[in-house]
């Protein structure tokens, strides 16, 4: 006979002890995270920004669902962004009901497979994050290696939620900005897991202290490059010699701005100088600023100015 699982007063399922990694290990024959949510879901996300390994940001916006999410190459984690319901997720024996609303995380981890019963449309955003990287940050950080991520259904958790949904107003529609803040989010969203997901939390270590001045004029020559492989974060804190990890730390320490807020407030400077000092279209300084598109470039200028380009300049002429 089948014993039901009680559920707890924060709307989340007692679970089960999560099952074993070496279980679940990645598998060759497992679709990346994006192509199993674009199965499952019906549906193209309404935006996406995703490396080379298939792990980054997506967000969508999908009809009820009533289907198995099969294991996937990516631990996938979700925070919601729509109209409260109830929901229900089965794993095996287990069944676990939530409440999703603003301010509660979802976790699959990596190769785990469950069956989802939503009965209203759903407003979301997801991080796909390898294994791999889980490991990198952790060992960045001065953790002990990281352990299962716990499976969660409606979870509270306002940090990890504010810092994921925060990704689907900043894509901009510029490769190098996008790609920056996908790299910083990422690193970010892994530390909070280890600290606050995994089946032992890890505590992070402080970093004390900025980039020496030498170091830091090097990476503000990188961050002013034409070159997208200059301004990587990888690239960035290879420069510094330096982990990621510690990198976007020092480098905020010494600027008070991450390195992605810094390169965007540096691309709103040369906008701005364009639109003032020059007759060019507003669509050519989308394109030498490297935007997709002069509407992706209108709106991250309207959002960080409050003005569209054109009355922008109207007015500081």
């Amino acid at each position: 006979m089948t014993k039901a699982v009680p559920h707890d007063l924060e709307g989340e399922e007692t679970a089960a002890a999560p099952e074993p990694r070496e279980a679940i290990r990645p598998s060759a024959n497992r679709p990346l995270a994006d192509a199993e949510m674009a199965r499952v879901l019906g549906t193209e996300p309404f935006r996406m920004a995703l490396d080379a390994t298939g792990g980054g940001v997506t967000h969508w916006k999908h009809d009820p669902l009533h289907d198995v999410v099969e294991p996937m190459t990516h631990h996938v984690i979700m925070a919601y962004n729509g109209v409260v319901q109830r929901m229900e997720r089965r794993s095996g024996r287990f069944v676990s009901a939530g409440t999703f609303r603003p301010g509660v995380v979802i976790i699959i981890p990596e190769g785990a497979s469950s069956r989802w019963d939503i009965p209203k449309p759903v407003d979301v955003v997801q991080l796909y994050l390898p294994h791999s990287t889980l490991v990198r940050v952790a060992d960045e950080a001065g953790t002990t290696r990281p352990a299962d991520l716990l499976e969660r259904t409606a979870h509270p958790d306002a940090i990890t939620s504010r810092l994921l949904l925060s990704a689907a107003d900043i894509l901009e529609g510029n490769e190098a900005l996008d790609a920056l803040f996908r790299q910083q989010l990422t690193d970010l969203l892994a530390t909070r897991l280890l600290a606050a997901h995994a089946g032992a939390p890890t505590a992070v270590q402080p970093v004390v202290g900025g980039l020496a001045p030498r170091v830091l004029m090097r990476a503000i020559e990188r961050l002013r490059s034409e070159s997208e492989a200059d301004v990587s974060l990888a690239a960035l804190a290879a420069d510094a010699g330096l982990s990621r990890f510690h990198f976007c730390r020092a480098f905020k320490e010494s600027t008070g701005l991450s390195p992605h807020a810094w390169l965007r407030q540096r691309r709103l400077e040369q906008a701005m100088q364009m639109l003032r000092d020059t007759d060019v279209s507003v669509v050519t300084v989308a394109a030498a600023l490297g935007y997709a598109s002069q509407t992706a470039f209108a709106a991250a200028f309207k959002r960080l100015t409050g003005d569209t380009p054109t009355d922008w300049r109207r007015r500081a002429r």
